[in-house]
């Protein structure tokens, strides 16, 4: 799914929740504390700031959803039998390529081995 699809879904939910309240754009967005063109922006599947976007779902009653949007992240296994312990700050670098396993021979081109 494209981003822009996204948005859309997005916008025309918001939409659907507006208009069961039974609530027009100007007064969600009074609600809201965005601008009217910002409303029809979002239902309309444009791109918007987060922060907008945040107020509308606030003002619609809908924080209450973000669990099941973006579910928290339950301890995993090693974490619990620590105790949880440190919470990741930023992710581990990624390894580096492991090195070449040394051998006692000297590697060339030919077939042969180097004898003629």
């Amino acid at each position: 799914m494209t981003d822009k699809a996204i948005l859309i879904k997005i916008g025309e939910r918001l939409a659907k929740h507006r208009l069961r309240r039974n609530l027009m754009q100007e007064e969600l967005a009074r609600e809201a504390g965005v601008s009217k063109r910002t409303v029809v922006r979002i239902e309309g599947g444009e791109s918007t700031q987060l922060t907008n976007m945040i107020r509308v779902i606030r003002a619609l009653d809908l924080l209450k959803n973000l669990d099941a949007f973006l579910p928290p992240l339950a301890p995993s296994p090693l974490e619990q039998l620590r105790g949880q312990g440190k919470q990741r700050k930023r992710a581990s670098p990624k390894p580096e390529k492991p090195p070449l396993p040394k051998t006692s021979k000297k590697w060339t081109w030919d077939e042969n081995g180097g004898n003629p």
